[in-house]
């Protein structure tokens, strides 16, 4: 299971200490919520971190997608698939 773990900052060290966020990030694999007032503005974490988190809910979507299709009868025969595959690479 994926939990990304969290350190809560107020807006005034985004500001003074971006660098030393940016590197807490990166290094700890962590997300930064920051505050404002006390409450969650906006979340920092590392761009690799971004496309990762950003990788699984895609493939959440597609496998969700899939669940439902199965679900509604909405499936083809595994011959068929792979009769539509054999086709296509003799075409290229």
């Amino acid at each position: 299971m994926y939990a990304l773990q969290e350190t809560i900052r107020p807006s005034a060290d985004l500001r003074n200490h971006y660098n030393d966020i940016a590197k807490h990030c990166k290094e700890n694999k962590e997300a930064v919520i920051i505050t404002v007032n006390g409450r969650g503005d906006t979340v920092s974490l590392s761009y690799e971190e971004y496309k990762n988190m950003k990788a699984r809910i895609e493939l959440l979507e597609i496998l969700a997608e899939a669940e439902d299709d199965a679900r509604n009868n909405r499936t083809a025969p595994i011959a068929d698939t792979f009769d539509d595959l054999r086709a296509i690479l003799r075409e290229d």
